[in-house]
């Protein structure tokens, strides 16, 4: 296709998401990517925000996420130059209905969680003693429901899982997490199994001793642990043993370190997309299709 045809397109057809293009064009999205780059009479409008992720095969470890490729095929609006008002008015209800997806996850993980400690006959005596965050990109409004196939089971699910950690005090028996573990876990499988959801929650349940280890940010488990706390919201339990978290998470220097890093990843972004740009073959092997569609932190939390 040349870029005559995709501005013929764009005119008969209105301002499109990259995933659409890619659906009506037929290319794949990285050619369809350089061909809009590269025509000057197209526009473009990104919503939502750019966030760190953490990959053991970027050097550094961190990235921007969406990838080049994501953002360019869910979260991006691309129009003629000549559909200014269009294409902000597509953009606008993409992103409203974005943040009703991430909202809409949001509240069943907390309802979820909810109905999880009202089948525990321990939740008395752990009320004031747990809580449960969230983490993930619903906490940046940047849900999605794209299908995608859940790693163990291969059930397909509906987009962005629910990353979620249940954090006792360590005062709370054992005995007591395990039942909470198993709670959990009913609740997992029933979420991924029923039609009316296909949901996956990722989940973990461990105690502040824990968090404490890993606030010391010296390894790559360390390091996604520290940074699932840094961005979590709270859902459900003791707010106060919340609070206590957060400001672990900020008295062990977390916070710094994790702008830090996403001020290196944004760099490591420009970089790519002029890499990308720039390339005088279409890039298509391994060590440059990393800079367009690079892994996820992958299917663990810790």
């Amino acid at each position: 296709m040349e870029s005559g045809e995709l501005l013929e397109l764009l005119k008969k057809n209105g301002p499109q998401t990259g995933g659409e293009l890619m659906e009506q064009t037929r290319l794949d999205a990285l050619p369809l990517w350089l061909l809009c780059q590269r025509t000057p009479e197209i526009s473009f409008k990104r919503i939502g925000v750019r966030y760190l992720r953490l990959d053991r095969n970027v050097e550094g470890y961190a990235r921007l996420s969406p990838s080049i490729r994501r953002e360019f095929l869910t979260y991006t609006m691309v129009g003629c130059q000549t559909q200014g008002d269009a294409i902000e008015s597509r953009a606008r209800k993409l992103h409203e209905e974005i943040r009703r997806i991430s909202r809409a996850k949001l509240d069943l993980a907390r309802e979820s969680m909810e109905a999880v400690t009202q089948t525990l006959s321990e939740w008395e005596f752990m009320q004031d003693k747990v809580c449960f965050i969230i983490a993930g990109d619903i906490t940046y409004e940047m849900g999605h429901a794209v299908p995608r196939p859940e790693v163990s089971t291969g059930e397909m699910v509906r987009g962005s899982d629910l990353d979620i950690i249940a954090i006792a005090e360590d005062d709370v028996p054992s005995k007591m997490l395990r039942a909470l573990d198993a709670a959990i876990l009913k609740k997992k499988y029933y979420l991924l199994t029923q039609p009316n959801y296909h949901e996956e929650i990722d989940y973990l349940v461990k105690n502040v001793a824990k968090i404490r280890e890993q606030l010391a940010f010296d390894s790559f488990p360390h390091m996604i642990a520290s940074k699932i706390l840094h961005e979590s919201q709270f859902l459900h339990g003791s707010e106060t043993l919340f609070q206590k978290v957060k400001q672990m998470v900020d008295a062990f220097g977390v916070n710094a370190r994790i702008e830090a890093m996403k001020q290196h990843a944004e760099a490591e972004r420009s970089q790519a997309e002029h890499s990308l740009l720039h390339s005088d073959a279409l890039p298509a092997d391994a060590s440059t299709m990393h800079l367009f569609y690079t892994s996820e932190e992958g299917d663990e939390i810790y």
